[in-house]
């Protein structure tokens, strides 16, 4: 298995490094107000991450598209975001601001699944994606990406909220690729719309 680098910066105590395992970095920021942690495939990376604050908005250059993401890190339960290629927050064109916290993530709370924030997220940047005629949407959820969102799932291991948002993402995933539209995956790394939450 290749190594990954988990940085992290908690301003509240002026705190920063770099960690060799998620669970390091789990333990440094759970609970912590406003910290910022995200997995890189370099040590030079995290550096440089870290170097530029911390700003999950410092991305290497992305194919042009819609990205989206979920993830639980932050200790507010699940968070959707969808972003453009310079990770620029999309979800205030879909939805209202009073929706988002203030990083421009869709909070869902801790009474639904990683899973299910990531089919969520989806369903959003599909929405933008067919109303702005942009042809490629990105997300790093193998499950989300190559069966849920085809309609393949276990129905006895989800819920029927779960089961009907596969139905409406199902339905515009088709209208997308009809269009000539593309759904590709992504490693959480190269995902402008990690929230730096990955394992």
């Amino acid at each position: 298995m290749k190594n990954k680098y988990y940085a992290y910066h908690i301003p509240s105590i002026n705190e920063s490094g770099i960690l060799n395992s998620w669970e390091e970095c789990e333990k440094k920021v759970s609970g912590r107000a406003n910290a910022a942690y995200k997995s890189f495939k370099t040590r030079k990376e995290a550096e440089q991450w870290l170097e530029a604050g911390a700003d999950y908005s410092f991305k290497k250059d992305f194919e042009p598209g819609i990205y989206f993401d979920a993830g639980t890190g932050r200790g507010m339960g699940v968070e959707a975001s969808v972003t453009d290629e310079k990770g620029e927050n999309l979800l205030s064109k879909i939805l209202s601001h009073d929706e988002l916290n203030e990083f421009g993530k869709l909070v869902l709370g801790n009474d639904v699944t990683n899973n299910y924030g990531e089919l969520l997220a989806m369903k959003f940047a599909l929405k933008l994606a067919i109303k702005k005629k942009v042809k490629k949407i990105f997300g790093d959820s193998r499950l989300v990406i190559n069966h849920w969102s085809k309609g393949f799932v276990k129905i006895e291991n989800v819920s029927r909220g779960t089961l009907e948002l596969i139905d409406e993402v199902f339905d515009l995933r088709k209208k997308f690729e009809d269009s000539g539209g593309a759904v590709i995956h992504v490693a959480g790394e190269d995902n402008p719309a990690d929230l730096g939450f990955h394992k």
